[in-house]
C-alpha cells in the first residue's frame, strides 16, 4: 500500500467518496494542505519528500488536522472577493467620469464589501483559531481510529515541535509555536478532567495513564 492509499484509509467513511489525496506537484509547496478543486470535491495534497521524514503517527496527526479543516468547512476556495473588488472599483472610476452620483455609491459599496470579506478570510487571528479548532479535531479523529488521549495529544504535539525547528520562517514558525502552545493548554484541560473524574473499581490503570496527558 502506498503513503497516499494508506493516508486514504485514514479518513472517516463520511468523507472517502469525495475528499481525495494526492503528491503535491507545486514547486516549494507546503507539508500538507487542502483545497476544494470542484463542486463538493476536495483534495488532499502532500509533499512526499518531506512527509516521510516525520514518524508515522505523526503523519497521522497531521493528516488529520487537515480532515479536521475539512469537517470544519475551514478550507481556501476561490472566491468571489478579488474579481468583485476590481469591478467595484473600476465601476467607481468610471462613475467619477459620468458623475452618476447613486451608481458611484454603488460601485463603492461593492468594493468596501469585497475589501471586507478579504480583510475577514486572511485575518491572522482568525486563521490561527481555525488551525487550533482544526488541531482539537485531529485529536478526536485520532481517538476514533484508535489512539488514546495521550498519545493523540503526544503525537501531535511532537509533530509540531518537528515542524518548529524545520520552520525557517519567523512569521509561520510563530504559528506553529501559538498552535502548539494551545495543544498544551488542551492537554493540560484533559488532564485535569481525567483526575477530577472518580475512577471506577478495575480502572486505576487507565486512570494513572491519563495523568501523563502531554509528554
Amino acid at each position: 500500500m502506498s503513503e497516499l492509499q494508506r493516508l486514504k484509509g485514514l479518513l472517516p467513511p463520511e468523507l472517502q467518496s469525495w475528499v481525495f489525496v494526492e503528491s503535491s506537484t507545486a514547486v516549494d509547496p507546503p507539508l500538507i494542505t487542502c483545497e476544494e478543486i470542484g463542486r463538493d470535491e476536495v483534495e488532499v495534497q502532500v509533499d512526499l519528500v518531506r512527509w516521510e521524514q516525520f514518524a508515522l503517527d505523526q503523519r497521522n496527526l497531521l493528516f488529520w488536522h487537515e480532515v479536521g479543516r475539512i469537517q470544519n468547512d475551514t478550507i481556501p476556495r476561490d472566491g468571489w472577493e478579488m474579481a468583485a473588488l476590481a469591478i467595484g472599483l473600476g465601476g467607481a472610476v468610471g462613475e467619477l467620469w459620468v458623475q452618476d452620483g447613486v451608481l458611484l455609491l454603488l460601485a463603492l459599496g461593492l468594493s468596501g464589501f469585497a475589501g471586507y470579506r478579504l480583510y475577514q478570510k486572511n485575518n491572522n487571528e482568525k486563521r490561527l483559531q481555525e488551525s487550533i479548532e482544526a488541531d482539537e479535531r485531529s485529536i478526536a479523529l485520532a481517538t476514533r481510529f484508535g489512539y488514546t488521549l495521550p498519545n493523540a495529544y503526544k503525537s501531535l504535539g511532537s509533530a509540531l515541535k518537528t515542524l518548529v525547528e524545520q520552520t525557517p520562517k519567523k512569521r509561520q514558525r510563530s504559528k506553529y509555536e501559538a498552535r502548539l502552545q494551545a495543544l498544551r493548554r488542551s492537554a493540560a484541560r484533559a488532564k485535569a478532567k481525567a483526575q477530577a473524574s472518580t475512577p471506577a473499581p478495575g480502572t486505576v490503570k487507565s486512570s494513572r495513564q491519563s495523568e501523563n496527558v502531554f509528554g
